[in-house]
């Protein structure tokens, strides 16, 4: 049996329809965020795995390699790895603990290595041939400063190992007291902070590194380059995103190449005046998109616009 609609319910059903469409179109709408400058250079999720990856690896070396040497159970595991001021990293540091400035090769940076002074008599006491007994918390004397400086050399030596693949290499400088720390780097900047876990029998304490940010930056870049290698955007985010790019205004400029005139020339210059170039006359023009030579070309008329005709790309 069919039903006739009437025209009022018609038109509350296509009142419905246009209703749902607008709040269809309202949900896909892209809702728009203020930004934050303050978050800026934060690490990303990403740049976390590809951090956590690569420190995992120098955790495990770091377990297996020194605790061989020390002759004792060792177990080295990353806790956390973030971005800090290095005022906020200075005031993490113990009073009593053991800080090194170590020199990254290339870059001729310099960062902090810190770990707490807990697990360092049972180190000390293994090194000299001894059961590794844990000791009170105290300062260290000479013989036992140079004792726990073998164990930052070879800390940093399986830095470099593990650090490889980016290009970086960790030489130990020497230790820093208290008052020193302050002179390494900038109170302000932005630093990459990693923190591990030392456990042996009977003591534990935390290993800390803090990277300076060029450090960090060049690091990043290199191991999000490579974790990120095999793994591309779809063939549609692409496309969308060339679209977009295509839609981007830069700025253009039809001018002569670059030449030199004395400065008496232009102290002469009056309304009306011919400046000479050092330029033939058959010198043409250069075609500059946002500052760049691509084309030489010449100046034409094209309807009611000027133009430019291209003759020859820029090598």
């Amino acid at each position: 049996m069919q039903k006739n609609l009437k025209q009022d319910e018609i038109d509350a059903l296509f009142a419905a329809a246009r209703a749902k469409k607008s709040s269809t179109a309202a949900e896909n709408h892209a809702k728009v965020q203020p930004y934050s400058f303050a978050r800026a250079g934060q690490i990303s999720n990403e740049q976390m795995r590809a951090i956590s990856l690569l420190n995992d690896i120098f955790a495990r070396n770091l377990t297996h390699n020194l605790g061989a040497w020390l002759r004792s159970s060792l177990h080295v595991n990353l806790v956390s790895a973030e971005q800090m001021p290095f005022s906020e990293y200075m005031l993490r540091i113990p009073e009593l603990s053991y800080v090194c400035s170590v020199r990254l090769e290339p870059l001729r940076a310099i960062s902090v290595l810190q770990m707490d002074l807990a697990p360092a008599p049972a180190m000390i006491d293994l090194l000299l041939g001894g059961e590794g007994a844990p000791g009170e918390l105290r300062e260290l004397t000479d013989i036992e400063e140079s004792i726990l400086s073998s164990v930052a050399e070879a800390i940093c030596r399986e830095l470099s190992a593990a650090w490889q693949q980016v290009g970086l290499s960790f030489h130990f400088e020497q230790r820093q007291m208290q008052t020193q720390i302050a002179r390494l780097m900038p109170v302000s900047e932005k630093t990459l902070c990693l923190s591990f876990e030392l456990r042996m029998p009977g003591a534990s304490g935390l290993l800390n590194l803090a990277f300076p940010a060029v450090v960090s930056n060049t690091i990043l870049h290199r191991l999000v380059g490579d974790w990120t290698r095999q793994r591309r955007h779809a063939r549609e985010t692409r496309q969308r995103l060339l679209d977009r790019a295509r839609k981007v205004r830069v700025g253009t400029a039809l001018q002569l190449p670059s030449s030199h005139v004395f400065v008496s020339e232009i102290q002469a210059l009056q309304p009306g005046s011919v400046l000479r170039l050092p330029l033939s006359e058959h010198q043409a023009a250069e075609l500059r998109v946002a500052g760049v030579p691509l084309f030489a070309a010449s100046p034409i008329s094209c309807g009611n616009h000027r133009g430019a005709h291209l003759s020859a790309p820029v090598q």
